[in-house]
């Protein structure tokens, strides 16, 4: 397994009764998160969390700020954006029981932010970047990519869809 390119280790005992952290990405840590979340840039990578102690783990809360540069899927121009994304996470022992094929598992909306702790530390810069993967635009849109699209001779949905032979139809004389 390869090392994260963004590591900030938190241990049980750093976190203690609480901490605030505040960790920033340097430029080549910036350029490997980019290459692995398929970014054209990353210009700043922020996390800033409250780190404490609880029953059986560690609670981190915090926010994601963000200066990203994706690829427009419909025509690959850069499309930047800024984001301030949260987190609000708890790492405990003992969490992910094994359950077999056929049992069926419910998770409660709390449970969903609940992660196994492994050992007695956590990686918040790793869950700075899992945290700023969830948050990217699954299909980033340029503001100009409809204008280029018809430049190019490609049809909107409107134009091409199921209904576009009716709407051309409509206003015609009957013959």
């Amino acid at each position: 397994m390869t090392a994260p390119e963004f590591s900030h280790i938190v241990t049980l005992a750093d976190a203690g009764q609480g901490r605030d952290v505040a960790i920033e990405a340097d430029e080549a840590a910036r350029v490997a998160i980019a290459r692995r979340l398929g970014l054209v840039a990353l210009d700043r990578f922020i996390v800033k969390a409250e780190i404490r102690a609880v029953a059986g783990g560690i609670a981190t809360r915090g926010k994601v700020d963000a200066h990203v540069v994706q690829s427009c899927a419909a025509t690959d121009l850069p499309v930047p954006a800024r984001l301030s994304e949260p987190f609000d996470l708890r790492f405990l022992r003992d969490v992910g029981a094994e359950a077999s094929a056929e049992e069926e598992i419910e998770i409660a909306d709390a449970d969903c932010d609940i992660l196994p702790l492994e050992g007695d530390r956590i990686d918040l810069g790793e869950v700075g970047v899992q945290t700023l993967s969830l948050a990217l635009a699954p299909f980033p849109r340029h503001p100009d990519a409809d204008r280029i699209l018809a430049e190019r001779g490609v049809l909107s949905e409107e134009q091409a869809g199921p209904f576009a032979a009716l709407a051309k139809l409509q206003g015609k004389p009957k013959a």
